[in-house]
């Protein structure tokens, strides 16, 4: 959330600097009027007893003086403090060195993550390790081979935890004071740019460890890509807008991005090469279990306006047909999952298959499906109606689904 904040902060003084003249006609998005923008922004913060006007006249006192030499020799001075000990601060050891580059990164680069993101994150990781870590021969009822990788684990999820929070952000609906009103999206500039900013800080970091991959960065955009298509498709749902059914599912296939991330992680800290075949056959599972998730989560997604199959199917079928058209989706999925798991090593298949088995007994939002047998819940017809509803009773439980 700080950072969609400072994003807009910048944005803001942005259109300030074209409003009054001070962009840079040559800059043609190569970075100057965001350097400029930033360098406004640190004028204006306070430091000690200095005025505005004391500010503006050191600085144009030493840019006076100062030239590429000493802009280099202070360069140089930054890269030997950051060598010395920059990866202190971090929750990660890195394997080597992490070097600025002063050119590209600032102290809003710095990955930084929230205690609220690692508690959401949590779930996640656990269910990870117990039904992922089979696919690279580790076993999970082994201490050392959890905490072994844990750091960059935890680390990765728990962050794009955070960038899933701040665009989810994006997509709450406020009610205004009176009944009849429409609700009203919060303003939040939380562009594809802006999204794609936010995780290079995770991207580099990744990369000084030694784990980024063109495989690994290319999942780290379907991230990008599937928060643009959320708030793309639930904008549209808001406003009673059409959606396309390739939009919608492009972004469930998108949306277990993060655990073929933490995937791909694995077999990097392993050391061993990609199994094409496992990440073809947890991408479909994966798939499955998405939709499992998007039914068990269904009365809570339509509540905070936040991307779920079955409200995409319902406003793009209607209620009657969207059940049918989501079934004959499932069935063709399981169709693939079974193809799939002919193909796997018996043993593998069969622990895989335990531990669904395993989390659907745990209950709950679990990264599992119940092959063949699927609860579709009875269909929200009016979305406002059903949140302001739920709005207004105190118990929750007993709201009437309309």
């Amino acid at each position: 959330m700080e950072a969609l904040l400072q994003l807009e902060k910048v944005q803001r003084v942005l259109s300030l600097m074209g409003s009054r003249g001070l962009s840079d006609p040559a800059d043609d998005g190569g970075g100057g009027d965001r350097f400029l923008a930033h360098f406004l922004l640190f004028m204006v913060q306070p430091f000690d007893s200095l005025t505005l006007e004391k500010k503006i006249l050191l600085v144009s006192e030493l840019l006076r003086e100062v030239n590429s030499d000493t802009i280099e020799e202070v360069q140089h001075l930054a890269n030997l403090e950051a060598d010395q000990d920059i990866s202190s601060g971090h929750l990660l050891r890195p394997t080597k060195k992490f070097k600025m580059n002063t050119d590209k990164l600032t102290i809003h680069d710095v990955p930084m993550i929230g205690f609220d993101a690692m508690t959401r994150a949590n779930s996640t990781l656990e269910d990870f390790c117990r039904s992922y870590f089979i696919f690279h021969g580790l076993d999970i009822d082994k201490p050392q081979a959890v905490f072994k990788f844990l750091p960059f684990l935890s680390f990765t999820e728990s962050y794009i935890y955070q960038l899933d929070a701040s665009n989810e952000d994006s997509l709450l609906l406020v009610p205004d004071n009176y009944p009849s009103a429409v609700l009203e999206r919060k303003k939040i500039a939380s562009t594809e740019a802006s999204l794609s900013d936010m995780l290079d800080p995770l991207d580099n970091l990744l990369q000084c460890q030694g784990l980024m991959t063109d495989q690994l960065r290319n999942e780290l955009k379907s991230g990008i890509q599937y928060w643009s298509l959320e708030r793309k498709l639930c904008q549209a749902l808001s406003r009673n807008d059409k959606i396309s059914i390739e939009d919608v599912m492009k972004a469930i296939h998108l949306k277990s991005f993060d655990y073929r991330v933490l995937n791909l992680m694995m077999y990097q800290l392993t050391g061993q090469q990609v199994n094409e075949l496992h990440m073809e056959f947890l991408s479909v599972s994966e798939f499955l279990v998405e939709i499992s998730d998007d039914l068990y989560d269904y009365e809570d997604d339509v509540i905070n306006n936040t991307f779920n199959i079955l409200r995409m199917f319902t406003a793009i079928y209607g209620p009657l047909d969207a059940p049918k058209m989501l079934a004959k989706s499932i069935g063709e999925a399981e169709e693939k999952y079974e193809s799939f798991s002919k193909k796997l090593d018996p043993s593998l298949s069969g622990s895989y298959w335990r531990r669904c088995e395993e989390a659907t007994r745990e209950g709950g939002k679990i990264s599992s499906h119940t092959y063949g047998t699927w609860n579709i819940p009875p269909l929200i017809r009016d979305e406002e109606s059903f949140r302001r509803d739920r709005m207004n009773k105190d118990d929750y439980s007993a709201v009437t689904i309309r």
